[in-house]
């Protein structure tokens, strides 16, 4: 099938008990994004988190990553003809978490499955190297957060196989670190 489901497949739970404090985000206004071309809310929480990486240059913090966020808006929105940014968040190595779209947004970063879905992708490009543990650690708490907002249903982690293969932007050394149990220590094994 086009998705694939790292196996076995992790799923985010709010089981268990933890208490997840929402995950401080770096807002657009703050990075400088320009204003939507339109927005579309998601009918509901999102039933997925579909994880990419931008390919391109690692960046960390506000200061280090300002120009490379609004040089991916740009790109999305003249090049690619999206209304906005296609990720609804973004995520510096050293785990600063940038707003895109933000949660319950629709957003333009897995074609055909743009409805049901939350977009995050790590700024950096993971196919030789591995994410660094901080980034890992603030889109685990990320997801957990939104789940625990009510903004994205108890939801398996996805990569869109056709876009990667097609676009080579998987990220071989992510896709590793997200596909390993620990990734979410509370999660339920289906």
């Amino acid at each position: 099938g086009r998705w694939h489901l790292p196996g076995p497949h992790l799923l985010l739970s709010n089981k268990g008990g933890a208490q997840v404090a929402a995950e401080s985000v770096i807002s657009r206004a703050e990075w400088g994004a320009v204003p939507p071309k339109s927005r579309a809310e998601l009918d509901g929480p999102a039933r997925k988190a579909v994880v990419h990486h931008t390919a391109l240059a690692k960046c960390s913090g506000l200061s280090g990553c300002r120009d490379l966020l609004r040089s991916i808006q740009r790109f999305h929105m003249d090049e690619r003809g999206f209304d906005d940014i296609g990720y609804n968040f973004l995520v510096g190595c050293d785990g600063s978490v940038f707003q895109g779209r933000g949660w319950g947004v629709v957003g333009a970063h897995a074609k055909g499955h743009n409805h049901d879905s939350v977009g995050i992708a790590f700024m950096g490009n993971y196919n030789e190297d591995a994410p660094s543990s901080e980034a890992v650690s603030a889109v685990r708490r990320l997801l957990q957060s939104g789940l625990s907002q009510g903004f994205l249903q108890p939801a398996s982690l996805c990569w869109d196989t056709e876009t990667w293969a097609a676009q080579s932007v998987r990220g071989d050394k992510l896709y590793a670190v997200l596909s390993e149990r620990y990734f979410f220590p509370h999660a339920e094994m289906v």
